[in-house]
């Protein structure tokens, strides 16, 4: 009797190439340098607890977030291996306050620049909680051969090729989409390769869960303590209460999501007027995921993330994702209601 052979990342990139004319092998290579890193980080994330790798690494981002040592390791080995593909010019990473510009001859002649989280929820790690990595990449607008410019990386997020993420969970995952619907993969350790997991994920129209920190509440706009109220409310027809879920990490939270159904919020509040999630780091790749699998990505006021167009590298926006049904009903009660306390 044969054994089961599973579809490996590899493979399955290979076989999507087809819609690609014009990348000729590109995409998938430079696909398959973000999977090496997301091995090597997996490792480290794995034995955090047994190496001097977590703790604070004395240094501020430009967030004004502490980093932590596996945020620093991360950054290094994903920008370490979209540069060791040749067919990127540059990366912009929520760590660096610029972008990072490759400039040796194979990079110049690169097509696509990459933005990227590298370890998205990272507070978490010391609480073994899963934490994540997200990337998004662009075929760049600037001349072919020249150094990389700012605006390769400011480009509405209907520009992007590709997104994915990966969580470095109870399993590690890569979950990524090139505009042909979301395909999840999980990591097998014991022969080094991603398989396929999840065909062609679809998340349900309507769910059952939302997420937010509610330790915010009163910091909330009008709009969303009522949804919030809605939320809870009792009603046999529309099944609701919900039930309230949240890990503080964005690729947790919306992984779970994706699978079951259900709305991750992270609105605008007194602390975060604009919003605390970052557009083209976060915000945009996981919307474009979203929007693939059947879901719906919003600032809340009726705007579509993906088209918003970013004025700066480190824009932040409120960030309304998950179950179509379930964004439109907090876009109603954020229409009514309002962004006042």
């Amino acid at each position: 009797m044969d054994s089961y052979q599973p579809l490996t990342l590899n493979e399955v990139i290979i076989q999507e190439q087809s819609a690609f004319p014009y990348a000729r092998g590109e995409l998938s290579r430079m696909l398959s340098h973000i999977a090496i890193a997301s091995k090597i980080v997996h490792r480290e994330v794995n034995k955090a607890g047994l190496v001097d790798i977590l703790g604070d690494a004395d240094n501020i981002n430009i967030q004004g977030e502490a980093q932590q040592k596996l945020d620093v390791f991360a950054d290094e080995q994903f920008i370490a291996a979209i540069k060791s593909s040749g067919i990127c010019c540059g990366v912009a990473s929520e760590e660096n306050e610029d972008s990072v510009i490759f400039e040796d001859k194979l990079s110049l002649n690169g097509k696509y620049v990459v933005c990227m989280d590298p370890l998205d929820g990272s507070s978490n790690i010391d609480v073994n909680v899963s934490i994540g990595t997200i990337f998004s990449i662009y075929r760049r607008i600037s001349e072919i051969g020249k150094p990389a410019i700012v605006e390769d990386f400011l480009q509405k997020g209907t520009e992007q090729v590709a997104a994915g993420y990966i969580i470095y969970g109870s399993s590690t995952m890569m979950v990524y989409t090139t505009g042909l619907g979301t395909t999840g993969f999980t990591y097998d350790p014991s022969i080094g390769e991603f398989c396929l997991s999840h065909k062609y994920m679809k998340t349900p129209e309507d769910g059952k869960i939302y997420s937010i920190n509610e330790g915010n509440y009163i910091k909330f706009p009008q709009g969303v303590k009522q949804y919030l109220k809605y939320c809870q409310e009792n009603d046999k027809k529309t099944n609701r209460p919900y039930s309230s879920r949240y890990i503080g990490s964005l690729v947790a939270d919306f992984h779970r999501n994706l699978l079951k159904g259900g709305i991750f919020i992270y609105p605008v509040n007194a602390s975060y007027p604009t919003g605390k999630l970052r557009l083209i780091y976060e915000c945009n790749p996981i919307s474009f995921l979203a929007e693939q699998a059947g879901g719906k990505a919003s600032d809340g006021r009726g705007n579509r993330i993906m088209e918003i167009k970013p004025e700066i590298l480190h824009q932040r926006v409120p960030f309304y994702v998950g179950s179509k049904n379930m964004v439109s009903k907090a876009e109603e009660f954020m229409k009514k209601f309002g962004e006042k306390n």
